[in-house]
């Protein structure tokens, strides 16, 4: 007989809003910045890929383990883990934080680049600043979304470099 493992939607807060089984939480044009993926028999983990701001890949971090690259090795990235939590820095530079509430609930803090230089900040407050390259910030229309929540959606935010930006992508 096989086993039978019940798990629980993950729920991820990014923004002050809850996504609930949306496997990508954090998309910057074509690239997952911030994903949801299975991983058994712990249920699901969070995966991100880290890139510097030349746009080098440098390592991907599946829940609380980091793969890093060549280059990555190069730079020094590294994982702390203070009491649930999951902590990347390069440097002395926090890059993102999990921060684990509860079960399958999970807080994330994130300063990440994507591959062409632009820079994706996510904080507590209600909205997700774009940065390009050169450090100047993009306007990003639309309204502001607080405290929402989205459920069983294929994407939770997509930004896209032209400042446009998504929530709840179905």
């Amino acid at each position: 007989m096989d086993k039978l493992i019940f798990t629980q939607s993950p729920a991820v807060t990014i923004a002050t809003n809850t996504f609930i089984n949306v496997p990508v939480i954090l998309q910057y044009d074509e690239t997952p910045l911030i994903l949801i993926v299975q991983a058994q028999p712990a249920g699901y983990t969070t995966q991100i890929p880290i890139y510097h701001s030349d746009g080098t890949y440098l390592a991907k971090v599946i829940g609380s383990r980091l793969f890093p690259t060549p280059a990555g090795e190069k730079a020094g990235l590294k994982l702390e883990h203070p009491p649930k939590m999951t902590v990347c820095k390069l440097g002395d530079r926090t890059l993102f934080e999990i921060i684990r509430e509860e079960a399958a609930a999970l807080k994330t803090r994130a300063e990440l680049h994507a591959p062409d230089g632009y820079f994706v900040k996510v904080t507590d407050a209600p909205q997700v600043q774009l940065y390009n390259a050169a450090g100047s910030a993009l306007q990003i229309r639309g309204i502001t979304m607080m405290g929402c929540k989205f459920q069983n959606l294929r994407m939770g935010v997509w930004i896209k470099k032209d400042g446009s930006v998504a929530i709840g992508v179905s």
